[in-house]
C-alpha cells in the first residue's frame, strides 16, 4: 500500500486491503498508513496495547496476531504482521483519538460490531479492562515487597493507602460508590480513577524499597503518606477528588463485551465472500 493512498475515510478502504489465509486479515503497515501513522515508534505502542488487551481478557494473541515477512514488491521480504480483524479493532481502540482517521476507523469498528449483537464498547472500556489488569500485576509486587518488609495484616496496609488517598477507608468509599461488599471498589472506577490508584500503588512498592520501611506501622504510615500525595497532587492541578468521581459499570460487563465484540467481527468475517489470495 502505498503512503500515498488515501487514508481511513471510508469503510470500504479498510475492507479493500483484507487478505486472506485461511481468515481475512490485515497487514499491519496498511494499518498503520490507514490510521494516519508515519512512524512505527508511535504505532508499535497501540499495537502493544491491544496484545496486553487480549492478554487481560484471556483472548489468544497467536490466534490473532502474526508476526512474519510480506514481499515488498521489489524482490526481497521485509517483517511484517498479519492482524485479525479483532486485533485491528483494538488497535484502532488504542490508538491516538485525536487522528481523524483513527476517530473515524473507531467509529467503523464500533458501528460493526453492534450490527450483529446488542452493545457497544467505548474506548474508555478498553483503557478501564487494560489499567485494571496493570493494577493487578502491581498490587502483586506490592505484596510481595510488603511482605519482605515484615507486613503482619496486608489488609490494614491496604486500607491506609485509600484513608491516604480517599480520606475515608475502604469500606466507606465502597458505600459512598455503591460497590456490592463482597467485590472491589477497583472493579467499578473509571479510567481516571484508576490510573490515580495505579499511580499511588506504583509509588507505595516504590517508596517501601527505596525508605528500607519495615514492620506494619511503619508500612501503614508510607501507604497513607503516598496516598495523601497523590491526592494532594490531583488537588494541585485542580482536578476531581477521586472520591467525587461516579463510578462506573462494573467492569466484568467490559471485559463480556469485548469478548462479544470478538464473536460477533468473526460473524462478519463467515459472512463476507473469501477474497483470493494476493498481497
Amino acid at each position: 500500500m502505498s503512503e500515498d493512498q488515501e487514508l481511513f475515510d471510508t469503510p470500504d478502504t479498510f475492507e479493500a486491503l483484507s487478505q486472506e489465509d485461511g481468515e481475512p486479515f490485515w497487514w499491519q503497515s496498511d494499518l498503520q498508513v490507514l490510521l494516519g501513522y508515519r512512524g512505527n515508534k508511535s504505532f508499535e505502542k497501540a499495537v502493544g496495547r491491544a496484545i496486553q488487551a487480549m492478554n487481560a481478557l484471556g483472548v489468544s494473541v497467536a490466534d490473532n496476531v502474526r508476526y512474519t515477512k510480506r514481499d515488498s514488491g521489489e524482490g526481497s521480504l521485509r517483517n511484517d504482521c498479519e492482524l485479525s480483524r479483532f486485533a485491528c479493532y483494538l488497535v484502532a481502540m488504542n490508538a491516538d483519538p485525536r487522528k481523524k482517521e483513527v476517530a473515524l476507523a473507531q467509529a467503523y469498528f464500533a458501528t460493526l460490531a453492534t450490527a450483529v449483537a446488542d452493545y457497544e464498547i467505548e474506548t474508555e472500556g478498553v483503557e478501564r479492562v487494560l489499567i485494571r489488569d496493570e493494577i493487578t500485576g502491581r498490587e502483586k509486587e506490592l505484596s510481595g515487597t510488603a511482605k519482605t518488609a515484615g507486613i503482619v495484616n496486608y489488609a490494614f496496609f491496604r486500607n491506609a493507602g485509600y484513608l491516604g488517598l480517599y480520606n475515608m477507608p475502604i469500606r466507606t468509599l465502597k458505600s459512598l460508590k455503591g460497590v456490592p461488599v463482597k467485590r472491589t471498589v477497583l472493579d467499578f472506577m473509571g479510567k481516571e480513577e484508576l490510573a490515580a490508584n495505579l499511580f499511588r500503588v506504583t509509588q507505595t512498592e516504590a517508596q517501601v524499597r527505596i525508605e528500607g520501611a519495615y514492620g506494619q506501622a511503619a508500612l501503614e504510615r508510607t501507604a497513607r503518606r503516598v496516598g495523601g500525595q497523590v491526592r494532594k497532587a490531583i488537588e494541585d492541578i485542580g482536578g476531581t477528588m477521586p472520591e467525587d468521581l461516579p463510578p462506573a459499570g462494573d467492569i466484568r460487563d467490559v471485559r463480556k463485551g469485548l469478548k462479544a465484540t470478538q464473536r460477533a467481527l468473526k460473524k462478519v468475517d463467515k459472512s463476507r465472500k473469501p477474497l483470493p489470495p494476493g498481497d
